[in-house]
């Protein structure tokens, strides 16, 4: 078989972003050839042909962001107001929402999925793992739509879908036999839900889904509610079969609202069996008192992600779907001030969802996919306390988001 020669570092490039700031403070201009990063090159270096060239003027540029936990299915963006009660448990919440859904039959699209993807991609997401509902109500059906939807946006958004089982597994017949099919039909990981508060049967709900995974060889990406010992010790059930499995780098524990229960010994215990195992944590920093210890999980070493949870649903009404914007709650919430732990911010939305869920280029570096944000900020932190938007989105190598203007002299397109 013959290989093909990347082409040189001098040849010209589709896109260049000129005056570019980094992270790390320094200057570069930055080479885009393809939806890939070609180079980064210092101020004053000689410059190759570009097809199209941006000055940024010194604007910040930072990896595309990632929601590494959303659900386009469930978004009502657009419909009108539907007022929210409060649900008493899990299972209330979800027996509102199947009758909901058995009221509208609304295509996703309509229904507010597309709305949201616009809002995220404007403001600097360009990767998401979405979670889509398998039950007895919706089927196979937003799968169907889902996938759909990330086909018509595969040229600006890098969308993974997760088979959801929202009503559980165990005691929703269907749900087995439709999460094998949904992962046949592309869903990229399966999920779970509750093991114990849902199916009341915490290994007989775990035998399916890492069957599942196994078989079908995908990841595993679980919603955990469940609170106090039985959430602590589903947490370590999934560590110990991720690392029997060898799925190491492949699971996912969503919410863990037990770790905030947790004392620090046994955290201590727990994160040592995340690290071995290879299990990532993901976070929406919600409010109240369920919000895992993120800053000590992760000095204990613990991959810790963000995700902005529901949106405008059955299950929430709060409409914050900037990564930005959660990367300041998280702020807000651990009273975090000095600029290197605000700065630190950045990993959970950048670089560790790029390791851990396979999401986003996770650094802006030649070879990395070129999803690329630029602000009018001095650095990350001042972008996290002002919860700025992005003065320029690149996706996969195209100006998708372009706020600066038509002073380059090149009008938005």
């Amino acid at each position: 078989m013959t290989s093909i020669a990347e082409p040189p570092a001098d040849a010209p490039c589709d896109l260049r972003l000129r005056d570019a700031a980094l992270a790390d403070g320094s200057r570069a201009t930055v080479d885009i050839r393809g939806d890939r990063v070609a180079a980064l090159r210092d101020p004053g270096a000689p410059l190759p042909p570009a097809g199209r060239t941006i000055d940024l003027g010194g604007a910040l540029v930072l990896p595309g962001l990632t929601d590494g936990h959303v659900h386009l299915d469930k978004c009502l963006l657009g419909l009108p107001w539907r007022p929210h009660a409060a649900a008493g448990s899990v299972r209330a919440i979800i027996d509102d929402e199947k009758r909901f859904r058995r009221a509208t039959r609304i295509p996703l699209a309509e229904q507010g999925a597309e709305a949201l993807l616009e809002r995220m991609l404007r403001g600097g997401t360009t990767s998401l793992r979405t979670h889509v509902d398998i039950d007895d109500v919706t089927r196979l059906d937003h799968l169907a739509q889902i996938l759909e939807l990330r086909a018509r946006w595969s040229d600006r958004l890098q969308i993974q879908i997760v088979a959801f089982p929202q009503s559980g597994i165990l005691g929703c017949p269907p749900v087995a036999d439709d999460l094998d099919a949904a992962l046949r039909m592309g869903a990229d990981l399966v999920g779970g839900l509750d093991p114990v508060g849902i199916d009341g049967d915490r290994d007989g709900h775990l035998d399916v889904v890492f069957a599942l995974a196994e078989r079908h060889g995908r990841g595993i990406d679980i919603h955990l509610h469940e609170g106090g010992a039985a959430g602590l010790a589903t947490i370590a059930a999934i560590a110990a079969r991720t690392e029997a499995a060898g799925l190491g780098g492949q699971v996912t524990i969503s919410h863990a609202f037990a770790l905030a229960e947790a004392d620090d010994l046994e955290l201590g215990r727990i994160a040592e069996a995340l690290n071995r195992a290879g299990v990532a944590i993901l976070s929406s920093v919600p409010g109240g008192t369920r919000c895992p210890p993120i800053l000590r999980l992760r000095d204990l070493g613990v991959p810790v992600c963000f995700g902005t949870d529901n949106v405008r649903d059955c299950w929430n009404p709060a409409t914050v779907t900037s990564m930005v914007a959660r990367a300041q709650l998280a702020a807000y919430r651990f009273d975090l001030r000095t600029d290197a732990d605000l700065a630190a911010l950045l990993a959970p939305i950048t670089a560790v969802p790029a390791r851990m869920l396979g999401l986003g280029p996770g650094a802006v570096a030649p070879g990395a996919r070129a999803d690329l944000i630029a602000f009018a900020a001095g650095g990350v932190p001042q972008v996290i306390v002002e919860r700025q938007e992005p003065v320029l989105v690149v996706a996969r190598g195209a100006v998708a988001v372009d706020r600066r203007g038509a002073a380059d002299g090149n009008p938005p397109p």
